[in-house]
């Protein structure tokens, strides 16, 4: 059993996803016009709202059961799956993130731990780079703060740290874990700089600007609770 297991969430952790979304709705209202990319994020946040996570890919589908006529007349909208899965993840990787992964490697495995559907968030995680630098240890659950026994269960260690933009899911998993968590909060994309979820949850045990100042942190300090 290792010491620690290094667990890294990739939405506005690893990868600047906010940027992916601009270029998605860049896209979308400069090939289909501004109404039909405003119904097909209609249809986004409804999913999202009843799933807990993203699925972009789960929205078009809804667009087309629900604009049907519309869809047929431009097919040009169907390539918009193409535009997704094809996608250059790994330029949007944040500056020094894969070298993050291998710093804190040194110390213990890295394990990628985040929300998605079961399509395109495994797409995302492969062409950004980051399935192999954890060399394939990816989990992917629809509310991972729910799972942490089948986490502990697959990677089992002595202590844990969790990196995360979302401070909510940090002090849900800090609940459940107690002092076997050390909580890392990068304060990067737009969650993490939410007033309302800043006020309702604790801080984190370690904040940072960005991911790359966890080059300069001692893997080793990272195991002991502040």
């Amino acid at each position: 059993m290792p010491d620690v297991v290094f667990l890294l969430d990739v939405d506005n952790t690893l990868l600047d996803n906010d940027a992916v979304v601009d270029d998605l709705r860049a896209h979308l209202v400069r090939d289909f016009g501004r109404a039909k990319a405003d119904r097909y994020w209609t249809y986004f946040e409804e999913l999202r709202t009843e799933l807990g996570y993203t699925d972009y890919l789960g929205a078009l589908q809804r667009y087309r059961l629900h604009e049907l006529s519309d869809t047929m007349n431009d097919p040009r909208l169907l390539q918009m799956s193409t535009f997704l899965v094809d996608y250059p993840f790994a330029d949007r990787l944040y500056p020094g993130a894969l070298e993050v992964v291998a710093h804190l490697q040194r110390a213990g495995p890295t394990v990628i731990l985040t929300d998605g559907d079961v399509v395109f968030q495994p797409r995302k995680v492969q062409r950004s780079g980051l399935w192999d630098a954890v060399d394939g240890r990816v989990l992917i659950y629809i509310h991972k703060e729910q799972m942490l026994d089948a986490v502990q269960q697959r990677y089992p260690a002595r202590h844990y740290v969790m990196v995360d933009d979302k401070l909510r899911i940090l002090s849900a998993m800090k609940a459940v874990m107690g002092e076997r968590l050390t909580t890392v909060f990068p304060r990067q994309g737009h969650y993490a700089f939410d007033p309302d979820t800043l006020a309702s949850h604790p801080p984190a045990d370690h904040t940072i600007a960005h991911i790359c100042d966890l080059l300069g942190i001692d893997p080793l300090v990272l195991q002991e609770t502040p």
